[in-house]
């Protein structure tokens, strides 16, 4: 049985059935099945896939929005730009996936040589809750695309996104290129060592992403993780203080403080530490938290109550190790799974705001003395995924290449995009997605030679 929680008020919002053997056997066979369909398809048929899907989220957005923010609590008006981004990735791959997937010509002694993109068959993407629809999209847009069929387990909190994403796959006649599989996360391994499915991407904490890897290994099939971070915020003297603080607050505040590659760990050096302190402190202290169905809310409830009191947990931990509370840090008495926009300042190394990824809307200020050591700090994780510099340009420039990361922004905050490749390194995960690597991920790059 998997159940959707309101987690503004704790009440039950639906249960689902989690399907039987014989309906979980019929969803793969089904999915390998429609993977000999359209591998077999023209590029431009599947891109046609693509624009419908593209399409009909467009004209479903509303509800769509409305759905997630019912079952994980993000802000609506954060929710529909999300649909949004979707469509925009369908319509990205259905435009460019045959250039990014086009025979690579190679010279060698042969008369002709080249490399040619081959799907690799079903795809078994396990997906988290932050963002319902879009982690879900970016690897099924790029699948459907290259030939592939995609297979989603999704959190058992979401599952009425889940149901709404396959049946927008079903409504733009994609022939089970992409089905939904109600199933607990027990029924994951079994999954990947299935010999009918060829890969498996995850989305989620660093114990899945051990778990799917392990699997996948033992299978000898190919993986894609993409897991926590820890990203650092680095905020030299040269920085637009304003600009800088602006999107450090919207970076780690955004969709409720629940993203892999929010500004987690906020590094700035001395000669503007203070200055930059009053600036996100008056942010800060201006959002609006309340019901996140409301157009005016900036932060609304936390997806989970057991992931509102684990980020509490590292408040307390945080600051019974030093860390100071500046704003937040208390648990409401009300229902649900609300916490407020914190502030925690006197973070260093070892803290546990400094050290863990920290889920929720919770800022950690960490003060370097000069460029150098704000690098030191920024490098001195072991997560990897994503990382921002505000400075002047060219020396912004110059510190992002230093920064150990899947991803370095000069004077801007981290985000993805279709166009870009999207990953991390260390605890963050590897592989990429998104852009052309996004599309090959799980394809089989295969050698044609030639002889003349």
């Amino acid at each position: 049985m998997l159940r959707s929680i309101d987690p503004t008020s704790g009440d039950e919002i639906a249960r689902y059935d989690a399907l039987s053997s014989s309906d979980l056997e019929d969803r793969v066979s089904r999915s390998a099945s429609a993977f000999e369909r359209n591998r077999s398809r023209s590029f431009s048929d599947r891109s046609a896939i693509l624009n419908r899907v593209a399409d009909l989220l467009d004209e479903r957005t509303d509800d769509l929005a409305e759905l997630m923010t019912r079952e994980m609590g993000k802000p609506l008006s954060q929710a529909r730009s999300e649909v949004e981004k979707c469509a925009w990735v369908c319509r990205h791959y259905a435009d460019c996936g045959a250039d990014y997937l086009a025979d690579e010509v190679i010279e060698s002694d042969a008369g002709r040589s080249y490399v040619r993109h081959e799907p690799l068959g079903p795809v078994l993407a396990v997906m988290p809750w932050n963002f319902p629809l879009w982690q879900v999209f970016r690897f099924a847009a790029p699948t459907v695309m290259a030939g592939g069929t995609g297979l989603l387990k999704h959190a058992s909190n979401v599952t009425g996104c889940s149901l709404a994403i396959e049946q927008i796959w079903q409504d733009a006649s994609a022939d089970d290129a992409f089905l939904s599989l109600l199933v607990s996360s027990d029924a994951v391994a079994d999954l990947i060592a299935d010999d009918r499915i060829r890969a498996v991407t995850l989305t989620g904490s660093e114990g899945a992403g051990r778990a799917v890897a392990s699997a996948a290994g033992q299978a000898l099939k190919p993986s894609l993780l993409e897991l926590g971070g820890s990203d650092a915020f680095v905020v030299l003297a040269s920085a637009d203080l304003d600009a800088a603080a602006d999107a450090a607050v919207k970076s780690r505040m955004q969709n409720n403080g629940q993203s892999c590659i929010a500004a987690k760990r906020w590094i700035v050096v001395d000669a503007v530490y203070d200055a930059f302190l009053a600036r996100v402190t008056e942010r800060i202290d201006a959002l609006v938290v309340g019901d996140p169905m409301d157009e005016d809310t900036d932060i609304g409830p936390l997806a989970r109550v057991d992931l509102r009191d684990e980020v509490h947990d590292q408040v307390e931990r945080a600051t019974a190790g030093g860390a100071t509370v500046v704003l937040g840090g208390n648990v409401p008495d009300r229902d649900g799974a609300w916490y407020p926009p914190t502030l925690l300042t006197g973070v260093e190394r070892g803290s546990v705001a400094f050290e863990e990824e920290v889920f929720g809307p919770v800022a950690a200020l960490v003060r370097a003395s000069d460029t150098d050591d704000a690098v030191r700090l920024a490098n001195a994780s072991r997560f990897g995924l994503g990382s921002a510099v505000f400075a002047e340009q060219k020396e912004g420039e110059s510190v992002a290449h230093r920064l150990r990361a899947g991803a370095a922004f000069v004077n801007g905050m981290v985000a993805s995009d279709p166009r870009l490749p999207f990953g991390g390194i260390g605890d963050s995960g590897y592989g990429r997605e998104l852009g052309p690597d996004g599309i090959r991920a799980f394809c089989n790059r295969k050698t044609v030679w030639i002889g003349g």
